[in-house]
């Protein structure tokens, strides 16, 4: 199968390439993200590949559909980015990644609690200029604290297994319980009590119509008063300006984010030579108490691994069977 692979960095053309085997596909890399602009570099294949910041709306999907092209795989396990409405009208398929290292985003989530609490980022700053004072640099034992999760899938339940480690007690929020988060302990509570009660607050939910702007004004006002937040999932389960107003009046503690609503035109490049245009990605970053990181809560060896295989995965399946061997339909959206 002919395959575009849009989004492409050089470990895509590494992990995609191992995982290719004997080169059953043909996979065209593309550095372009995957919009309405670019969808034309797709004309004269049958399938694309694509992460989580491309766009997978009607009207791309409609010039997809046009070209030949009869099924979308995704790198990632989020997909909000694709309109599933529109695929399913002009009969394209989607695949995606349910799961490829979960431990990897929970452990990069660890290590932003870490970092946030310890202020290990600012004592790193102060140390290389000979500075060693240790005055703005108090953390807190994170043993007997309380941590909440919200989402309590493979990855929440990675996270809720290292923070059990510390000895924190553990509230979760989930639609559907996991057994094994009962487990380690914890309790699952409605969100109104888990933000109320929780030192920490970790998300590791999908982003779906309902999930948008979980943690807004109202949810920010419900939580502990100098609690952490730390957004791992999708950058649109959070408003960001509600965010901001909770750090400035310092209600809201800390923040720590891998991803953001608007991280499209950001993340995934080096911008270091220009002037963010990114008004409240900018003023996110003036907070010192805020620790930002480029969405790589999944770049491990094993997490790239395992999401070039199942992507080979799926597009096996598809040549074989007509569908993806992890297929996502318009349903996931109820």
């Amino acid at each position: 199968m002919r395959v575009a692979v849009f989004s492409a960095k050089p470990h895509d053309r590494l992990f995609l390439g191992q995982a290719n085997g004997a080169g059953r596909h043909e996979l065209e890399f593309q550095e372009a993200s995957l919009n309405a602009g670019t969808v034309a570099l797709a004309s004269s294949v049958q399938a694309v590949c694509v992460f989580v910041n491309d766009l997978v709306d009607a009207a791309v999907l409609r010039a997809l559909a046009a070209s030949g092209v009869r099924l979308v795989v995704l790198r990632s396990a989020g997909f909000n980015n694709v309109d599933l409405e529109a695929a399913a009208a002009l009969g394209v398929a989607v695949g995606r990644v349910p799961e490829y290292s979960p431990h990897a985003v929970a452990e990069h989530a660890v290590a932003l609690v870490l970092t946030l609490n310890r202020k290990t980022h600012r004592a790193y700053a102060r140390v290389r200029e000979g500075n060693f004072a240790l005055e703005g640099l108090m953390g807190f034992d994170l043993h007997g604290r309380t941590v909440g999760v919200v989402g309590t899938g493979k990855i929440g339940e990675c996270f809720l297994r290292i923070m059990a480690g510390f000895g924190c007690r553990l509230l979760a929020v989930d639609p559907q319980a996991n057994p094994a988060c009962e487990a380690l302990g914890a309790r699952y509570v409605p969100l109104p009590e888990l933000l109320a009660q929780s030192d920490i607050v970790s998300l590791h939910c999908p982003l779906t119509p309902g999930t948008r702007y979980l943690i807004d004004a109202q949810a920010l006002a419900r939580m502990k008063p100098g609690a952490m937040l730390v957004n791992t999932s999708r950058g649109g389960v959070i408003d960001t300006r509600a965010v901001i107003d909770a750090l400035k009046a310092g209600t809201l503690g800390s923040l720590g984010l891998d991803v953001y609503e608007e991280e499209g035109d950001l993340f995934f490049r080096d911008l270091s030579a220009n002037v963010i245009q990114d008004d409240v990605f900018a003023r996110l970053l003036t907070f010192p108490n805020v620790l930002v990181t480029g969405h790589q809560g999944f770049f491990t060896e094993e997490a790239l691994r395992a999401i070039a295989q199942t992507t080979m995965a799926n597009l096996d399946s598809f040549v074989q069977h007509g569908r993806p061997a992890h297929p996502v339909s318009v349903e996931r959206l109820a």
